[in-house]
């Protein structure tokens, strides 16, 4: 009977359509649910905008989602309980008069308007949102709010005043009580306000009284006011109140409450539970709690077992498990073993650690890296991610002494690129002879050749090259290595490394192809001073990372407009391409090449693209024309096995030379390379590539930068020291068992162990650690 037809009681009214609902026909009540369904039904229709007479229904305004992702807006008079319960983000609730109780329950991001008074637990759990109250609210109201890092912190707005034990429990979020007309009541906020509260604030104008002991009544600073200042308008212009505004912007009259950290509440004196019972209890209610039935004995029996009867044991495994920012880096530079570093002070430690696993941290990790790492930080979950590419750039001037000497075996490395480099930096600093043949005039690869120096200073590369020559190894330039000298490096060494790059240039046969401007030539010329007559316009075939640095020089060469073709959508790095398209390049794909001709470039789909100059960087090869084909395979590329060794076990291949990839991978080949070069010289076994397993995301407990480590003023504190113990001492803190105790170790190092005769294997370690370090095992 209540299913009346839509078009007496909806219309469209600009771009929302409104529906017009009375809840009470001939002295008969709609029930909450047949409300809710007409509210439903009437959304999946296009509506937005609902006005409601209702007649005490709940949970109106609560769980709907507008279509198509649009806003609702709910315009309410006489609403029942929980009037916005779970509202979610985009839905707008007005309460014209007041609201009883649980208004805003569990509210999920609406923001709800109530002109009057709120009835008790009014914004109970509240998740995210704002509530506006233009009244007073009753008790418990504001108790369990909280806030979700990953969303907006809710917000509670009172006019006058609280019930008793408003805010119990406040996790987080941002309450304000403002008191008006409420000057001669001796506490706004009722009695035992705050009881429990651990996060959040709560600012309030006038009396305060039996506040709870697990807070704090402060002062307001600069940026509480300025908070006020802004939140007091949008608040009172919501609730028809700007008249007020000069009269509460007084914030002498205000104060702020925080809640107490751990170590801040005040300690209590614990007794046993046997001494409850047998003392206070007895003192108390004169027996036991079943004392009117049966006699006590006061005896206490273990129903959970210790040692090996236990069902399960911790076991703390530091370093286990690799962070995410370590196992996503191609070297595996242990970012969070660096950070704890610095967080213990050891500052030039931190700087030089990375020095282990890259020669170049300022030039690669702080300069042209799309850094992995930041993409898989942990701390995303809390905010932002660590700033990597800042600490790579901080160990750009760390000095390295020459090292000695220490081996009889010599190592010859083919090509002083960024490979080349990292595997006789790992040789040299282990004792090995090192000689470096490069065929170009300088070392440094691609990184010295070919990067812009809008992408890599050249003043930090020149830094690190200067650092890695300084180790003293014999460097020979400009000694291109024949098939001569091959033999004669392959006989005179002890194990050979090629590292040689790929250095040419990839040209399609279209038709025309011979007037296409190879892009590594192109790059490499350009940074070496050569100008090029381009002319205007310019298209690049490519829209690789390689094809954006010849964009950026392309522009520095005088082209006024460029365009780069692709058959697929661009490899690029999304930082890449919009560098490219901020200096004005157009990125086209998919374009498939028909032929280029003195006017430009022909499509297969048609199209026509005028160009001066045509440049193609479409990827490289590496050049072998100094092994013999027992080396190579049919596509003419080295042979080699999962050790990186050739045909001839002492010759190993690396980096470009086998697989083009970026800078980290090939500054992880030469690590990796090194390893096994050192390996074979001792006649030990080789290794593979063997990932260690990265830390389950779930062991990671981003809750406690929230709670313990809000206050992170520096960016080693920042760190979630994945799978890495931070030593904050908050298992030993936590077991119920008092189980857990801390070892110092030399060096500085430390270990924390669980007595098994007082462990219960309840967990809690597990449970708590923000490191995700203890982890919970079958008592086997």
């Amino acid at each position: 009977m209540w299913q009346k037809d839509l078009q007496y009681n909806m219309y469209a009214n600009g771009e929302k359509m409104k529906k017009i609902i009375n809840t009470l026909e001939n002295n008969e009540r709609k029930s909450t649910q047949i409300l809710m369904q007409e509210i439903w039904s009437a959304i999946e229709e296009g509506v937005n905008d609902f006005e409601i007479d209702a007649c005490g229904q709940h949970n109106i305004g609560g769980s709907v989602w507008g279509k198509d992702g649009s806003e609702l807006t709910f315009h309410i008079t006489n609403p029942g309980q929980r009037t916005g319960s779970m509202g979610v983000k985009g839905t707008n609730i007005y309460i014209n008069g007041s609201a009883p109780a649980d208004t805003g329950w569990l509210n999920s991001g609406a923001k709800i308007v109530v002109l009057g008074d709120s009835g008790d637990t009014t914004g109970h759990c509240a998740a995210s949102g704002k509530i506006y109250v233009a009244g007073n609210v009753g008790t418990r109201s504001g108790a369990l709010m909280k806030k979700d890092p990953k969303f907006e912190a809710p917000e509670l707005w009172v006019l006058k005043s609280t019930g008793s034990f408003s805010f119990e429990f406040m996790g987080g979020g941002i309450a304000v009580v403002c008191g008006l007309g409420c000057e001669d009541m001796p506490s706004v906020l009722g009695d035992r306000a705050c009881v429990g509260m651990v996060g959040g604030i709560v600012y309030v104008r006038g009396g305060i009284k039996n506040l709870s002991d697990d807070v704090f009544l402060l002062d307001l600073d600069e940026n509480d006011t300025d908070f006020l200042t802004e939140g007091l308008k949008t608040y009172l212009k919501e609730i028809n109140q700007e008249e007020f505004y000069e009269e509460l912007c007084d914030f002498s009259k205000w104060h702020k409450i925080v809640a107490k950290t751990y170590e801040e509440r005040q300690k209590q004196n614990n007794i046993s539970l046997k001494t409850f019972r047998t003392n206070k209890w007895m003192e108390e209610i004169g027996g036991s709690i079943f004392s009117d039935l049966i006699s006590d004995d006061f005896k206490s029996h273990d129903l959970v077992q210790t040692g090996v009867s236990r069902l399960r044991r911790p076991n703390w495994k530091n370093y286990a498990y690799s962070a995410p920012c370590e196992y996503n880096c191609p070297i595996k530079i242990p970012t969070q073993k660096r950070f704890s570093l610095l967080r213990a002070g050891k500052i030039k430690e931190a700087l030089e650690l990375v020095l282990e696993y890259s020669p170049f941290p300022a030039s690669v990790c702080g300069q042209v890296c799309p850094n992995l790492c930041l993409n898989n930080c942990s701390r995303l979950k809390v905010d932002e991610p660590m700033d990597v590419k800042m600490l790579g750039s901080l160990s750009k001037n760390i000095k390295v002494e020459p090292p000695k000497i220490t081996s009889s075996k010599k190592v010859a490395v083919i090509g002083a690129g960024v490979a080349g480099i990292s595997t006789a930096w790992q040789l040299a600093r282990k004792g090995y002879e090192v000689e470096i043949f490069e065929q170009d005039n300088k070392i440094g690869g691609k990184l010295a050749q070919v990067i812009p120096e809008e992408r890599l200073s050249k003043e930090i590369l020149d830094t690190e090259i200067e650092r890695f020559k300084n180790l003293g190894m014999k460097i020979n330039l400009s000694t291109k290595v024949t098939n001569e000298l091959f033999n004669k490096i392959e006989n005179d060494f002890d194990a050979v490394v090629i590292s040689i790059g790929a250095h040419g240039a990839v040209v399609i046969p279209f038709e025309g192809y011979e007037r296409l401007i190879k892009g590594l030539n192109f790059l490499k010329e350009t940074k070496n001073g050569k100008k090029y007559d381009l002319g205007e316009k310019v298209v690049v075939i490519g829209a690789g990372n390689a094809a954006m640095d010849v964009i950026t020089e392309v522009y520095k060469q005088g082209a006024k407009e460029v365009t780069a073709i692709d058959i697929r959508e661009p490899s690029a790095f999304e930082k890449e391409i919009k560098a490219a398209e901020k200096l004005g390049a157009k990125i086209l794909y998919p374009c498939f090449t028909q032929k280029i001709t003195e006017e430009g470039v022909y499509l297969k789909d048609g199209r026509f693209l005028e160009a001066d100059s045509v440049i193609i960087s479409v990827g490289d090869r590496p050049v072998f024309d100094f092994l013999n084909k027992d080396y190579l395979d049919e596509k003419s590329k080295v042979k080699i096995n999962e050790f990186m060794q050739t045909e001839n076990p002492k010759v190993f291949a690396i980096g470009d030379a086998i697989k083009s990839g970026l800078f980290t991978n090939a500054i992880a080949d030469g690590k990796h390379c090194a390893e096994n070069v050192i390996k074979f010289l001792n006649n030990e076994s080789l290794i593979a590539v063997k990932e260690k397993d990265v830390i389950p995301e779930h062991r990671i407990k981003s809750e406690y930068y929230e709670c313990y480590n809000s206050n992170c003023d520096n960016e080693q504190n920042r760190c979630l020291s994945c799978g890495y113990c931070r030593d904050c001492g908050l298992c030993k803190q936590s077991c119920p068992q008092n189980a857990i105790s801390r070892i110092e170790k030399e060096n500085g190092k430390f270990e924390y162990v669980s007595d098994s005769e007082k462990c219960i294997g309840c967990g809690i370690c597990a449970g708590l650690c923000p490191c995700g370090i203890w982890e919970i095992e079958l008592n086997k």
